[in-house]
C-alpha cells in the first residue's frame, strides 16, 4: 500500500492522474501532455518530450546522442537500444598516442542514435504522424525559450570545456542567464528536415552529408557510411526477482545489470529500517560489488567474455549476499564468480501503456562539436571505452562502448508496476536501486522517493552521502570502515522521474534536483 507521507523536505507533491508525463524540464512536459490531449499515446508523449528535451536542455542531451526505451505496450515489455557504434576507422592503432579514450573532439564522437530511436518507436507504436512530435521543439528553437535555473548554471559550467570549439561558441555562447529567452534557428530547421524524411536525411541524406564534411574537416573518423549502416535494436530487457518484484533492465552495453546485480545480493539480506546506517552499509556493499562487476566485464553484449546469465547466478550471489558483514569490505570488492549527464523521462496513458526513455550526450553538451548549419551538438560517448586490448570494453571499429544511461521498468505479478529512472552517469545503477528499496521494501511514493537523500559509491569505491540524512549515518559508516564523506554537490546524485502505476490511474514524481516537473489529467 502506497503512502503518501512526505516525510522530507519538498517543494513538490505527488501527482495522481490518468495520464502522467515526467521529466527535468517544464517545457518538455507540456510537449508531452499536449501531445496526449491531441490523440496521442504514452509513446508519442515520450518521443515529443524526447525531441523537445534537445532544444529546451541542451546541456544534458541533443540531437546528437544516443538513446534506450523499455516500454509496457499494453501486454508485455519491450526493449529499444539505439546506441551508436564506433567508425570503422576506430582501430586500437589509432588511439595509440593516449593513454585513455578522448573525452572531446571528433576522436569521442561515436554514431548517435537518439533519432533512430524517435524513428523506430513511433513507426512501431504511435499513433500521431511523426512531423507532429516535433511541433513544440520547432517551435521553441524557432521562436526561443526563456532558459531555466538549473540549465543556464550547467550551461555556466560548460564555458571553460568547449568555448575553446569556434561551431560550440557560435551556436551555444555567450551562456543565457535564467530567464533569458534563447533562440536556436539552425536547430529548427535541422528538426524539420528529419521531421520530413523521418530521419533519413539524419543517416543518409542532406544531414549526413553535412556531418561527413564536418569530421573530414575535423580529422574525424566519422563517416557517412557510418550513420548509414547504423540501426537501432530491439532487444528483451532482463528480469530480475526482487522480493515480491521484478526489475527489468537492458542488457549491456548498458550499466543497468548493475542494479540488477545488487539488488539480487540484496534479496538474501534482511530488510533494515528505512533510513539507517544498517541499510546504507548493506547497499553500499551489495552497490560495490555489482560496480566492480560492470567494470569488469559490461561491454558490447558481442564482446563480453561472461553471460548475463552467469552474473546474476543465484548460488553465487547468495554466497556473496552471505559474506557481506557488519564492516565494510576489502577493496577492491569482491568478484562475482564466473565459468554523467543525461536526460530521464517517462510517461503513462490511460490505455494502460508506460515507457521509460532515458537519451543523452554524455559530458552535458557531449564531445564539444557541432556541426556548422545545423545546432546539432555530437555526444562523446565514445569515452565509454578502454584501450586495454584484454579487456571487452576495449575500442574497435564498429563495436558498442560501455553505457550509462539506463531506462528502469519494475513489474509484479506480470503486470506493470513503475516505469523509472535517475539521470546522472556512474549514479544512475545506484540510483535505480535505491528507488527500487523506497518504492516497494519501504512503500514510499514517488515523490517521497526521490526526495529522500541519497548515497552514492564513486568509482574508487569511496561513499558520499547527501545532506539530509542524518549525521550519525555517516559517522556509523565510517565507524564501519566506510571512506565516506558529507557530498554537497547536487548534481553528484543525479535526477530521479517516476510514475507507478496504482489500481485508480498512476502517481507521478519528478526530482527536486532538478528542474522539472511531473503533471497529468
Amino acid at each position: 500500500m502506497m503512502n503518501f507521507d512526505q516525510p522530507y523536505p519538498s517543494v513538490r507533491s505527488p501527482v495522481c492522474a490518468a495520464n502522467v508525463v515526467a521529466t527535468s524540464q517544464p517545457l518538455a512536459v507540456q510537449a508531452g501532455l499536449d501531445a496526449l490531449r491531441r490523440g496521442g499515446n504514452a509513446v508519442d508523449a515520450a518521443l515529443a518530450t524526447a525531441i523537445a528535451l534537445t532544444v529546451v536542455e541542451p546541456t544534458n542531451n541533443g540531437v546528437g546522442g544516443d538513446a534506450f526505451a523499455i516500454l509496457w505496450d499494453g501486454e508485455r515489455l519491450v526493449g529499444l537500444n539505439a546506441s551508436g557504434r564506433a567508425p570503422a576507422g576506430w582501430t586500437l592503432d589509432r588511439f595509440s598516442s593516449h593513454k585513455s579514450m578522448p573525452l572531446t573532439g571528433w576522436d569521442a564522437v561515436t554514431v548517435p542514435g537518439a533519432v533512430s530511436a524517435w524513428v523506430a518507436l513511433s513507426g512501431r507504436f504511435g499513433h500521431l504522424p511523426f512531423e507532429r512530435l516535433f511541433d513544440a521543439a520547432i517551435g521553441y528553437a524557432e521562436d526561443g525559450f526563456q532558459v531555466g535555473p538549473k540549465t543556464a548554471w550547467y550551461w555556466r559550467q560548460a564555458v571553460k570545456a568547449f568555448g575553446k570549439f569556434p561551431d560550440f561558441a557560435d551556436h551555444f555562447l555567450p551562456a543565457p542567464a535564467a530567464g533569458e529567452r534563447f533562440r536556436r534557428p539552425e536547430l529548427a530547421a535541422s528538426l524539420r528536415e528529419i521531421a520530413a524524411t523521418r530521419g533519413e536525411s539524419f543517416y543518409r541524406g542532406a544531414l549526413a552529408e553535412r556531418i561527413d564534411a564536418a569530421a573530414t574537416a575535423g580529422g574525424g573518423a566519422l563517416g557517412k557510411a557510418d550513420l548509414e549502416g547504423h540501426q537501432a535494436d530491439w532487444v528483451e530487457p532482463i528480469g530480475q526477482d526482487y522480493r515480491q518484484v521484478q526489475l527489468h533492465e537492458l542488457p549491456p552495453n548498458g550499466q543497468g545489470l548493475a542494479a540488477q546485480i545488487a539488488l539480487g545480493l540484496l534479496a538474501h539480506r534482511e530488510r533494515a529500517p528505512l533510513d539507517s546506517a544498517q541499510g546504507a552499509h548493506l547497499e553500499i556493499e551489495a552497490m560495490k560489488i555489482a560496480i566492480r562487476a560492470a567494470f569488469d566485464h559490461f561491454a558490447d553484449p558481442e564482446a563480453m567474455r561472461i553471460s548475463v546469465a552467469e552474473l546474476l547466478d543465484e548460488n553465487a550471489l547468495a554466497r556473496l549476499a552471505a559474506g557481506i558483514t557488519d564492516r565494510a569490505s576489502a577493496l577492491p570488492p569482491a568478484a562475482l564468480p564466473t565459468s554523467r549527464d543525461t536526460v530521464y523521462l517517462t510517461a503513462a496513458d490511460a490505455s494502460g501503456m508506460m515507457v521509460s526513455f532515458i537519451q543523452s550526450n554524455y559530458y552535458g553538451f557531449g564531445s564539444g562539436i557541432v556541426i556548422p548549419g545545423t545546432g546539432i551538438a555530437m555526444q562523446n560517448r565514445g569515452a565509454g571505452f578502454v584501450l586495454d586490448p584484454d579487456h571487452p570494453n576495449c575500442v574497435a571499429p564498429g563495436k558498442r562502448p560501455y553505457h550509462t544511461i539506463i531506462p528502469g521498468f519494475v513489474t509484479g505479478g506480470g503486470e506493470p508496476l513503475a516505469s523509472f529512472g535517475v539521470m546522472g552517469g556512474h549514479m544512475q545503477h545506484q540510483g535505480h536501486v535505491q528507488m527500487v528499496r523506497r518504492l516497494f521494501d519501504h512503500e514510499q511514493n514517488p515523490q517521497a522517493a526521490t526526495d529522500a537523500p541519497r548515497w552514492h559509491v564513486y568509482p574508487d569505491f569511496s561513499v558520499g552521502v547527501e545532506p539530509g540524512f542524518d549525521p550519525s549515518l555517516a559517522e556509523e559508516l565510517s565507524a564501519r570502515g566506510h571512506r565516506v564523506r558529507t557530498e554537497p554537490r547536487e548534481f553528484v546524485f543525479g535526477g530521479a522521474q517516476l510514475i507507478v502505476r496504482t489500481e485508480h490511474g498512476y502517481v507521478g514524481g519528478s526530482d527536486h534536483r532538478k528542474e522539472g516537473m511531473a503533471a497529468g489529467f
